[in-house]
């Protein structure tokens, strides 16, 4: 595999580049350049694998309260022209943005290392070497077994994504990110387990433990036996609450707060919003921060904001709403209480960082303290109900076991649920260790009273 990594000295050049070509009012320009390299398997064996490479300049421009942008991924001196001159033309061509806001002026950002060399050059070879290990790894479990052994690898490397404007902003950053995740079946097609991980660094993974703790929980899940759905006692691995705490991020906007569309809007108190009460379980502590050691992040967002720390909830109280620039300077808010949102699709982008600090106990341990209950190896199929109460449904999958009297008993159906992420989290019995989830988040895994299965699934 080649490529060429771009440096900040090259991408603020090209920059530069762009932005000359502009005659818009304002104009922005974003470069990101990139490798990815996949590999998946099933069956035993790689059934695909590839890579590619891209550049993507995107040219935004304003001109008076219309806005517009186009992209190309050619850099020579007359595609970035017409590129430049396609964003002019359709923005002239748009209608007004009533909410509009200048582009921002140069801007101070924290420097994250998220940047692996081996993981940038994670060619199809050593992709190959590792997911024969896992494979290997995971049928060893049960010889006696023909496991199916299904997954799929994925190696990303942005080693340049910069923001300019032409009003002197300038905001680059690189970095990696590696994640593979594996189903595996029992040739009997009544057990399935699977396990995922993912990191900065490609050293942090070892693909060998998640084929066998997926391969252990297809064993252990075969011919499930049903239970009558209702509320029970459930435990909640790390990936399991992965699937649910962030569909609350979308929630900590400050506007839909405070114009009543949100769960955390104040019910008869016009613009009144949660803020300061208590709206959780007090060890319930969800932060993002692009600069948290366990899950860097991008310290900017689209437009060049920097992104910072943010405790969403802390010890179980509401601590802070998301402002877009808009709306910030409507409430005549400082600039620096907008953005921030870590990348998860609110108040800016940013790459990530989502945390939500743990407790001390292991799920082993976490078991042996539940007299009766439940325990999900992860959700799927999740879908929205009502946003006012931030309640959603969906199904349980690949693991799902009945606990009693502080051990596994037997392996269950699997459920569709009904509930509200936020609800569950004015539940809590335990809160487990954080545990990295993904390259940029790390959750607990949870143990909640009350949890609502709605129905048996037929699903494996």
């Amino acid at each position: 595999m080649t490529m060429r990594y771009d440096t900040r000295d090259e991408m603020e050049a090209l920059a530069k580049r762009v932005l000359s070509y502009s005659k818009a009012d304002e104009a922005r320009v974003s470069i990101r350049t990139g490798w990815t390299g996949q590999t998946r398997f099933a069956g035993g064996e790689i059934t695909t694998s590839g890579s590619g490479e891209d550049l993507s300049i995107t040219i935004l421009s304003t001109i008076g309260k219309k806005r517009a942008s186009a992209t190309t991924n050619v850099t020579d001196d007359e595609s970035l022209k017409r590129t430049v001159d396609l964003s002019e033309r359709l923005a002239r061509l748009s209608p007004d943005d009533p909410e509009l806001m200048p582009e921002l002026g140069p801007q101070q950002y924290t420097a994250i290392q998220a940047f692996d060399q081996r993981t940038a050059e994670l060619h199809a070879e050593t992709r190959a070497e590792a997911v024969s290990r896992l494979i290997t790894a995971a049928r060893a479990v049960d010889p006696t077994q023909d496991l199916f052994v299904a997954g799929f690898l994925e190696a990303n490397a942005m080693p340049a994504t910069a923001i300019a404007n032409s009003k002197g902003l300038f905001a680059y950053h690189s970095s990696t990110s590696v994640d593979i995740s594996t189903t595996v079946r029992t040739p009997d097609g009544t057990g399935s387990g699977w396990a995922s991980d993912g990191a900065r660094e490609w050293g942090k993974l070892d693909l060998a433990a998640l084929g066998r703790r997926a391969a252990q929980k297809a064993v252990a899940s075969q011919r499930p036996q049903a239970i009558e759905p209702g509320r029970y006692s459930v435990i909640l691995e790390p990936q399991a609450v992965n699937d649910l705490i962030p569909l609350l991020l979308g929630a900590f906007n400050a506007r839909t707060a405070e114009e009543g569309r949100s769960p955390f809007s104040k019910r008869g108190t016009p613009g009144g919003t949660l803020l300061g009460e208590k709206i959780a379980d007090e060890r319930v502590t969800l932060f993002t921060d692009p600069a948290d050691p366990d899950v860097r992040g991008q310290p900017f967002d689209g437009e060049g904001l920097p992104t910072k720390r943010r405790v969403w909830i802390e010890n179980g109280i509401l601590k802070t709403l998301s402002y877009s620039r808009y709306w910030a300077q409507k409430k005549g808010l400082p600039e620096s209480a907008a953005g921030g949102g870590g990348g998860f699709g609110f108040g800016g982008g940013g790459g990530g960082g989502l945390k939500m600090t743990g407790g001390t106990k292991s799920l082993e341990e976490l078991i042996a303290g539940t007299e009766r209950g439940v325990l999900v190896t992860r959700n799927w199929y999740i879908r929205a109900l009502d946003q006012r109460t931030l309640s959603f449904t969906g199904l349980t999958r690949d693991g799902t076991f009945l606990i009693e009297r502080g051990k596994i008993v037997r392996p269950l159906r699997n459920f569709r649920w009904n509930e509200s992420p936020l609800s569950m989290l004015s539940r809590i019995e335990e809160i487990g260790r954080a545990e990295r989830v993904s390259a940029s988040t790390m959750m607990p895994s949870l143990k909640v009273r009350d949890f609502n299965f709605a129905s048996l699934s037929e699903a494996v």
